[in-house]
């Protein structure tokens, strides 16, 4: 129990670290101007609103929202390579480590509340997230383009509530030409924001499971990122008790880099025989002749 309480206080430090960092504007705050130096054109890994007043990059969802229907194909091959880079070399870690909104949810998750809702039974909902990805991130922004071929951005503007908590309500509260502003669509993605805190407090990460395109982009790495969970089932007692401490509902002995894990290395901290571990950077190629799932770097 030591060894999972240290893995949350560590992986818990790095959330908000990181959330610091990457809206580290906070004159923004309070005057309700967006930073646009030279860091905004550059995107950060995790679901962080390019309207967030505090926020020194952009969105990789938003971005290639805004770049679709553009001549500039180079630009939206390069926010696709940073993608493909950093899902390469993580997959999923992103999600547990490096997301301000996975980083929200985990929080509400800490609220006191009868947790006695079981989402495995909800599993097949997790191909929702490709859905949206492919309507609502690469379809739809490509279809409905203006008069001057600029597609519209349609998961930043009707589905992510991370724009609401990060960039409208921030803005509204300083700024009474913003809250003028605010209409039917508002009110719509408020209420998705708030659907998500309430199911939050009860159920682990909705949003990630359900809905995120960017988790379902990384989720497509999971299987062969450079990170990869090693799983030693000769080493397995069949406990039980990572299958029960999973936030995204796997099963690591059946499948230790799952679509659906988010790294967070809580399985790897409960298991009472070691059979789960982290991989070991710099430890060499791993031996095909082994008898585990998963490598070791």
């Amino acid at each position: 129990m030591d060894r999972l309480k240290t893995q949350r206080r560590k992986r818990f430090g790095i959330q908000a670290l990181w959330t610091l960092l990457t809206n580290a504007n906070f004159t923004g705050f309070l005057d309700g101007k967006l930073y646009k130096g030279p860091l905004k054109q550059f995107c950060v890994p995790g679901l962080n609103c390019y309207s967030c007043p505090g926020a020194l990059g952009s969105c990789p969802i938003g971005a290639m929202q805004a770049l679709a229907g553009s001549p500039d194909y180079a630009l939206s091959l390069l926010v696709l390579g940073f993608l493909m880079v950093v899902g390469g070399l993580g997959g999923r870690l992103v999600c547990g480590f490096l997301c301000p909104f996975g980083w929200f949810q985990d929080l509400l998750h800490r609220i006191p509340f009868p947790k006695k809702f079981s989402t495995r039974r909800l599993r097949p909902l997790t191909w929702l997230k490709y859905g949206v990805l492919v309507v609502f991130v690469f379809l739809l922004p490509n279809l409905m383009v203006n008069v001057l071929g600029m597609g519209d951005p349609t998961f930043c503007k009707y589905l992510c509530p991370q724009g609401i908590l990060e960039g409208a309500l921030p803005l509204a509260a300083v700024s009474e030409n913003t809250r003028a502003a605010l209409g039917a669509l508002f009110q719509w993605k408020f209420a998705l924001l708030l659907a998500v805190v309430l199911l939050s407090v009860m159920v682990s990460r909705p949003f990630c499971k359900y809905l995120c395109p960017l988790g379902a982009i990384y989720a497509l790495f999971n299987k062969f990122s450079l990170y990869r969970l090693r799983f030693l089932p000769e080493e397995c007692v069949h406990c039980g008790k990572c299958v029960t401490i999973c936030p995204m509902d796997c099963d690591p002995t059946r499948d230790p880099n799952s679509p659906e894990c988010i790294r967070c290395g809580e399985c790897v901290a409960v298991c009472p025989t070691r059979a789960l571990q982290k991989p070991k950077i710099g430890a060499g190629l791993p031996d095909k002749t082994a008898p585990y799932k998963g490598v070791e770097l």
